[in-house]
């Protein structure tokens, strides 16, 4: 065997990789027990450890050019084990970014063309987003909310909400659930028409400065709108990658500070003050329970000390009788293994294989429904594992999801009612949307 030889890294990145010493390494393996993707066989051996290792004799491109840094789920697991505080997670990111564009796996960095683009990941066009709100918020009122509309670009709102392009491209009736709880709550609130993108592939890719860019579009039409909160948005991907932004755009510049609030806080204040009322009842006969998403939970304690734990637990008991915990949870949860953008990368085997523990989780934990506040791992919780272990059954929910299900709605007001039907013909004519009469 030849000796290892040792390589001088650029000088960029030799200032990058300065400010989290790989030199404190005690390669002591603890990162390497506590990461999912240990043992994943089409990784031909490599761990987060050799990676480590490698980074700190200079072995960059080799670690740029591997799979590992993209079967990396980001999950945190390592950065909260290791007894040296190394943030492996962003080293991984970097590692990510250093990769050549037209060689990102998938169709990650063509989102991210398209985001910057477009404003959105899908590419989808301006009137067919009109129109599908416009279609889909009648379909509603319709159906079970007389009055209800998607309020757009509608200024001195409460609430600023972002929307999740693959909803808009293929999961149109998931963007109800939010929609029925904003109505039974009298919310008033209003989505962009331009940039309304949720998910922020930017930080799937390790490219920064897509992640600053669609933080100060949130914060532009925030203040643009002079609304006074918004909604971070769900995923993983949307709401830390979000949160990292937003923080590059106020270290630059701190008019840039704006309200924001996590889905959690809305849903505990609006059931706290009365806003919304709910049935347990319509939940009877199942046990449910919660799933730590990583990004929601270890990462945000970890880098901003503020997680959510407890809150969406007790929103759950809101909804239900029967909750139960997986082991382990918290902290200390295992990731569903669709961080990181694995949900849409070529990497199904990979992924599927860390979510293993996630999977034994579920399973030990004996509960009919899981409940998520992340759509990348209610997709990987929901459609991908299945595939690969079939022998426990479950039903996957978002959080909002299970909240609009409990819902009591109350009617509103013939007044209220003609109010917003005036409010919605004058919007869709503003916006050039061809109503066919449907207000």
């Amino acid at each position: 065997m030849e000796a290892l030889e040792i390589k001088k890294a650029k000088d960029e990145i030799q200032e990058y990789l300065s400010h989290y010493n790989l030199n404190l390494c005690l390669t002591c393996g603890t990162c390497v027990s506590g990461c999912p993707a240990t043992g994943t066989p089409e990784l031909n051996g490599l761990d987060v450890r050799k990676c480590i290792r490698m980074l700190s004799f200079g072995m960059i491109q080799e670690v740029v050019d591997s799979d590992f840094p993209w079967v990396c789920t980001g999950c945190g697991r390592c950065a909260y084990a290791c007894p040296m505080g190394i943030d492996i997670v962003a080293i991984m990111k970097k590692m990510k970014g250093l990769r050549d564009r037209d060689k990102v796996p998938g169709i990650l960095h063509k989102g991210v063309i398209n985001v910057l683009q477009t404003g959105n990941n899908m590419a989808i066009p301006q009137q067919d987003y009109f129109f599908l709100l416009y279609d889909l918020g009648r379909e509603l009122a319709e159906e079970e909310c007389p009055g209800f509309y998607v309020p757009i670009d509608k200024e001195g709102a409460n609430i600023v909400f972002w929307v999740n392009s693959k909803e808009v491209f293929s999961d149109n009736e998931d963007m109800k659930w939010w929609w029925k709880i904003f109505y039974a709550a009298k919310e008033n609130w209003t989505v962009p028409s331009e940039n309304w993108e949720a998910v922020d592939w930017g930080l799937f890719t390790g490219n920064d400065e897509a992640t600053r860019i669609l933080a100060q579009r949130k914060i532009d039409f925030v203040k643009r709108m002079k609304a006074n909160t918004m909604i971070m948005p769900d995923c993983g991907g949307g709401s830390f990658g979000c949160r990292l932004g937003m923080k590059a755009c106020i270290e630059a510049d701190p008019g840039n500070a704006i309200s924001a609030i996590y889905l959690y806080e809305y849903l505990e204040d609006i059931i706290k003050s009365g806003r919304i009322k709910l049935d347990k009842s319509k939940n009877a006969g199942k046990t449910f329970t919660w799933h730590d998403s990583c990004k929601h939970a270890r990462e945000l304690e970890r880098l901003f000390g503020r997680p959510y734990y407890e809150e969406p637990r007790w929103i759950i008991q809101q909804c239900v009788d029967n909750f139960v915990e997986m082991e382990p949870n918290r902290a200390l949860s295992y990731c569903c293994g669709a961080g990181g953008g694995n949900w849409p990368m070529p990497f199904e085997k990979q992924s599927a294989f860390h979510g293993r523990r996630k999977y034994e989780s579920i399973k030990n934990s004996g509960a009919d429904v899981v409940v998520v506040g992340c759509s990348n791992c209610r997709d990987q919780l929901m459609r991908r594992l299945p595939k690969y272990y079939t022998d426990y059954k479950y039903e996957v929910k978002y959080i909002w999801q299970l909240v609009a299900e409990t819902l009591v709605i109350e009617p509103w007001s013939e007044e209220e009612i003609e109010k917003a039907e005036k409010e919605a013909q004058k919007q869709w004519e503003r916006l050039g949307v061809d109503t066919e009469g449907g207000y």
